[in-house]
């Protein structure tokens, strides 16, 4: 999945996960949204956002909390 909207940047906000170079981390917009937010309410309190940034970043955090099975071999007795 391409997640050109999503940027890291060290020297900005610790590294973590950022909305197009800006000061706007993945985990507020996920924040927002948890808290029963619109993407209209977000857009108006952060008007320099776009609708795409609020879906990628979803998007993005689905895919980190995607759950991956990977069985243990079990060693002979």
């Amino acid at each position: 999945m391409k997640f050109d909207r999503i940027t890291f940047d060290p020297k900005m906000m610790g590294g973590r996960a950022c909305i197009r170079g800006m000061r706007v981390t993945v985990s507020l917009l996920v924040n927002l949204v948890a808290k029963r937010l619109s993407t209209e309410e977000i857009l108006e309190a952060y008007p320099y956002l776009e609708a795409e940034d609020v879906q990628q970043a979803l998007q993005y955090a689905a895919w980190l909390a995607e759950e991956s099975i990977h069985p243990l071999e079990h060693a002979a007795p």
